[in-house]
């Protein structure tokens, strides 16, 4: 198959910043085919949406079981790299195979700003969402579990900010995130980095409270044990004397 592999690179061109792509090699890795390309351009801060194609759909549909240097917000640079999980998309495939990258320059339509990799959020609260618009589209904003959405607000404002409200019963646990989509352009879609969900009230706490009730009641039990002391009484003062009778 490595010879039967035929590897064409297209590049959108711009006549301010000059840009060039170079394809290094293609080589075939157990179930994997890895293609390595340079993509240079005088301004780093430029960022592209790179996509796969193959022959096989004759070039009409993006590959998805893809990885590495593809999809949104690929800055240029040296050593670029794609894996592509030919057996996971295609099966068995047997023949010749041409492949083919497509890029464009990209402008997420949002940079969030106010998430990091490791922070927690409450669930039952509201937390501010912050990012840096990059068009005036509205936008779809979703919590994720994984790849899983949890909740979802559609046609929201593209201004920067957002009240995200965590329902109430959200599984405690990681791998949270957020999603930004734009809803004229669903290619063009940013994700935080990943959070963790926590407890409105740590669990400790629900639970302290009732182990000093059991406390309180132990010590009104007494606790000690055996007969009262017939000189203190039971609850540990001087006896009250009887009245001397004739």
């Amino acid at each position: 198959m490595r010879k039967a592999l035929i590897l064409a690179f297209l590049l959108a061109t711009s006549t301010v910043q000059a840009q060039k792509a170079s394809i290094k090699k293609v080589e075939l890795a157990g179930e994997k085919i890895i293609v390595h390309y340079d993509l240079e351009d005088s301004n780093p801060a430029n960022e592209y949406q790179i996509s796969l194609y193959a022959s096989q759909s004759n070039f009409a549909t993006a590959l998805t079981k893809v990885r590495g240097d593809v999809g949104n917000e690929v800055k240029a640079g040296s050593n670029k790299k794609i894996e592509w999980n030919i057996r996971e998309e295609l099966g068995p495939y047997k023949g010749k195979l041409s492949l083919e990258i497509r890029g464009k320059m990209f402008v997420s339509i949002a940079k969030i700003k106010n998430i990091s990799e490791g922070d927690k959020f409450k669930r039952g609260k509201s937390h501010t969402l912050t990012w840096k618009p990059g068009n005036s589209n509205p936008v779809t904003i979703e919590l994720l579990k994984g790849d899983q959405p949890i909740s979802s607000q559609n046609n929201q404002q593209n201004n920067g900010s957002y009240s995200m409200f965590i329902p109430p019963h959200t599984v405690v646990g990681k791998d949270y995130s957020i999603r930004i989509t734009d809803t004229k352009d669903g290619e063009n879609v940013t994700t935080s980095h990943a959070f963790t969900v926590t407890r409105k009230v740590p669990l400790l706490l629900k639970v302290v409270p009732i182990l000093a009730i059991g406390g309180v009641v132990a010590a009104l039990a007494g606790g000690g044990g055996g007969s009262p002391d017939p000189g203190t009484g039971n609850n540990g003062g001087t006896a009250i004397p009887l009245p001397e009778f004739p």
